[in-house]
């Protein structure tokens, strides 16, 4: 049996030794859950920013989507006396939008990665792709293209980063959307007798759909596409029946499109007593 000092000796070194691996122990736990803490705290900062983010965008997206309706209306006052007049105000109201308004879109969403967004900003996107390819439309009888519409944003933006440029598909989808507010427009000049300029419409608006339904199935599994390819086809057919009334029974018509001239070339009926 061992001594008594050796063995109160043992024992104060061993308890040193356990007291010592405790230390040890309590620091790297303190070290690894300081470290899981910046570590979330960082996360937690990254989304809370986002969210933030998000929030300024929705409202921008809003704002872009009141404007543009507004320049659609103003398309929609067109007639055969004010047409250039309403044209002019129609763009001078959407160069109002691209400067007021997606041009805060430009600067939230400039030089970040903005596809993690898009679902908050693409209606917006959308409304003022249908109200840009509407005014070009009706002032040129072209369609805008995505290059011509993305070069109008590049003074948006600072150079030194990354531009915000609109994407094939929310240009796609606005595309969709352009075809519905020409087949209102083509029933009001049809109303005036513009039957060239309705008939103009109706070849455009025939020509998106016929492109797009091979560009359709090719999408992601777009239920938004889908729905818009429907309502599309249900727009080519209202304006290609208007159109065909008017060829058909044009007599009928005359009263409504504000003519006597019973030979009207595109009516191709005399009037009947």
């Amino acid at each position: 049996m061992a001594p008594k000092p050796q063995r109160i000796r043992h024992l104060v070194g061993a308890t040193w030794q356990n007291a010592m691996k405790k230390a040890r122990t309590m620091s790297t736990e303190t070290d690894t859950e300081s470290s899981m803490k910046d570590g979330f705290s960082k996360y937690a900062d990254y989304l809370n920013n986002l969210n933030d983010k998000r929030e300024r965008v929705v409202k921008a997206s809003r704002d872009i989507t009141m404007n543009s309706k507004k320049v659609i209306f103003q398309v929609h006052r067109m007639s055969k006396q004010n047409k250039e007049e309403v044209l002019d105000k129609a763009v001078k109201d959407l160069a109002a939008v691209t400067d007021q308004y997606l041009s805060r879109l430009v600067k939230e969403l400039q030089g970040t990665d903005f596809w993690k967004l898009r679902r908050a900003y693409s209606p917006g996107v959308q409304e003022y792709v249908e109200a840009a390819t509407l005014c070009n439309f009706c002032k040129t009888g072209t369609l805008l293209t995505l290059d011509e519409m993305n070069a109008t944003l590049l003074p948006l933006s600072d150079p030194s980063v990354e531009p915000l440029q609109i994407n094939i598909l929310d240009y796609i989808l606005g595309l969709a959307d352009l075809t519905g507010e020409l087949m209102r427009l083509a029933i009001g000049r049809i109303s005036e007798g513009e039957l060239d300029f309705a008939e103009k419409i109706c070849s455009f608006v025939r020509e998106i759909y016929r492109n797009l339904t091979l560009i359709a199935p090719e999408m992601d599994d777009s239920s938004d596409m889908k729905q818009k390819m429907e309502t599309m086809l249900q727009s080519v057919m209202k304006i290609e029946n208007a159109c065909f009334s008017v060829h058909v029974r044009g007599s009928e018509y005359i009263p409504l499109l504000g003519s006597a001239d019973t030979s009207y070339p595109l009516l191709g009926m005399p009037d009947i007593e």
